[in-house]
């Protein structure tokens, strides 16, 4: 098993990962009916998909597998944890990690002969950008290509900056999670401050092979980037104030979010753990209030 994640990697390093995600990208929004149908139906036939909570259910009505990949839900699928200082899950997806931050160390993966870890530096390209959440709280959630791709707000939130971090573009599985050292740390990713009712708050989108783009509310698709270089994107005056629930952003395509907090800012729920599926929305912690 170890020798196969192994190879896995080695395969990934030796790709041309922007180029093949560029092309990704390209294909997903090809708005050819033929084209579109024909990926559409390949897709759902793989992972099942079902349409029922989909706002279109009819899989023939989306112009491009893009569209439909990141195909909005009907209202009230998702219920919004209701309480004031309840933190809802930012997305579907898997529980990969959840704790308390080490320092500056956030846990990538616990392996039974060795953990891997990253820091918080490494992962928002600054140790200022850092310095907020340094003992803090974090919790880091995988999406499956079979997932819900928008991504909400956990807390409602006035939006102090965005930054993009250019990197790699692995493959950010389990097998490869438990494999690349840094990887999170390693990935192109987009980085997004808040200040809450519970203090500093982040929402890292992290991007991964395959991953055409992400894209954030007010800003459109901030990858792919031309040239890759790391960009500080300020907000618009006046700073956006985002409703706990409401969208912030997208993958086209699955990947993974990472969200920081300070210290002592949430009580994590015991079922909120590592192997743990969630759906958007969901309560995962308890804030406690500045």
């Amino acid at each position: 098993m170890a020798l196969g994640r192994r190879l896995f990697v080695l395969v990934q390093a030796l790709l041309p990962q922007h180029l093949l995600t560029a092309l990704v990208h390209r294909l997903a929004r090809i708005e050819r009916p033929g084209v579109a149908r024909a990926l559409i139906a390949g897709f759902r036939r793989l992972y099942a998909i079902d349409l029922e909570e989909a706002a279109e259910p009819d899989a023939r009505r989306y112009a491009s597998f893009n569209e439909f990949f990141t195909r909005a839900l009907k209202p009230g699928a998702r219920p919004i944890a209701a309480a004031a200082l309840a933190l809802a899950s930012p997305c579907d997806g898997t529980v990969s990690e959840r704790g308390t931050i080490d320092g500056t160390r956030l846990a990538q993966a616990r392996l039974a002969a060795k953990s891997r870890w990253y820091t918080l530096a490494e992962l928002l390209g600054d140790e200022a950008r850092a310095a907020p959440f340094v003992g803090g709280e974090f919790a880091t959630i995988y999406l499956a290509p079979y997932n819900y791709h928008r991504v909400h707000m956990p807390l409602a939130g006035t939006l102090t900056a965005v930054h993009y971090v250019p990197g790699a573009l692995y493959s950010v599985n389990a097998a490869t999670v438990a494999t690349v050292p840094r990887l999170f740390a390693r990935n192109e990713r987009v980085v997004c401050s808040f200040e809450s009712a519970a203090g500093p708050l982040a929402v890292v989108f992290v991007g991964a092979l395959n991953v055409g783009s992400i894209g954030l509310v007010g800003y459109g698709d901030l990858t792919p980037r031309r040239p890759r270089r790391a960009l500080s994107l300020p907000p618009p005056a006046p700073p956006p104030h985002f409703l706990k629930g409401a969208e912030l952003g997208r993958f086209n395509m699955g990947s993974t979010v990472i969200l920081l907090l300070g210290a002592g800012a949430v009580a994590w729920l015991p079922r909120f753990a590592a192997g743990a599926t969630v759906r958007m929305g969901e309560a995962i912690g308890e804030c406690r209030g500045r």
